[in-house]
C-alpha cells in the first residue's frame, strides 16, 4: 500500500476532526513506566515533604488510621444526604489547598507555580 500525504485514512486526520480532543501524545506510562498510583504516591510524598518542611501539620491525614471501609446500606441512618457529603469534601479540598499555598509561601515559593518546566517560551 502507498502512503501519500493528505491521503491518510485515520480518523483522527480528517478534516471534520480536526480540533476534537484525543490522546495525541504517549501516556507517561509508556515513557515514564509509572502508573498512575506511582504518579499519586510520588506526588503526595513531594507534599507531605513540602508541608513538613514549612512546619505545617495537616488536620487530617491518612496516618490516622486504621480505617475500615465498608459501603452503607441504603437506608442507614448514620449517613448524611449527599448533598451534605458533597460540600463536606469540597470544605476538604479547600482546606488541603489552603494549607499547601501555605506551605509554599513559608519555604518561599509563590503560589501556583506547579509547572514542571520552566516559564521560557519554546
Amino acid at each position: 500500500m502507498l502512503m501519500t500525504p493528505g491521503r491518510c485514512k485515520g480518523k483522527a486526520h480528517k478534516p471534520e476532526h480536526l480540533g476534537i480532543a484525543g490522546r495525541r501524545v504517549l501516556v507517561s506510562r509508556k515513557w515514564s513506566n509509572k502508573t498512575l498510583d506511582d504518579h499519586r504516591t510520588e506526588r503526595g510524598e513531594f507534599v507531605r515533604q513540602l508541608l513538613e518542611t514549612a512546619g505545617i501539620q495537616p488536620a487530617h491525614g491518612p496516618q490516622d488510621g486504621p480505617y475500615r471501609w465498608e459501603r452503607p446500606a441504603p437506608a442507614d441512618p448514620n449517613v448524611p444526604p449527599r448533598p451534605v457529603l458533597l460540600l463536606h469534601a469540597v470544605a476538604e479540598r479547600q482546606r488541603w489547598h489552603a494549607e499547601y499555598a501555605a506551605a509554599q509561601l513559608a519555604v518561599g515559593e509563590p503560589p501556583g507555580r506547579c509547572s514542571a518546566t520552566s516559564d521560557q517560551a519554546a
